[in-house]
């Protein structure tokens, strides 16, 4: 599969999982292709309604939009899902 085709699944994956929380602001993060185990690893970000700072957070400038990351694994040879999982960013030192 190319790297296109895997991305594409893997966004609509997540699109149709977390159909019922409304997510926003749906990109692509990183992916790549495990070649021993045949995988894509492709990471999702997205926004969910709740994440969303208030109007005088966002406008005090104080801290990030809340966005959540998963990690799809997909078998290289039919697109199949074969994991989720979460992916936590490290808080800057």
């Amino acid at each position: 599969m190319e790297v296109k085709a895997a991305v594409k699944i893997a966004k609509t994956k997540v699109v149709d999982l977390f159909a019922d929380e409304e997510i926003v602001d749906i990109g692509l993060e990183e992916v790549r292709l495990d070649d021993t185990a045949g995988i894509w690893i492709v990471t999702i970000g997205f926004s969910r309604p709740w994440d969303q700072k208030n109007a005088l957070t966002a406008a005090l400038g104080e801290g990030r939009p809340g966005r959540s990351y998963k990690v799809i694994h997909l078998a290289d040879t039919d697109g199949r899902m074969v994991a989720l999982e979460d992916h936590f960013l490290s808080e800057p030192a």
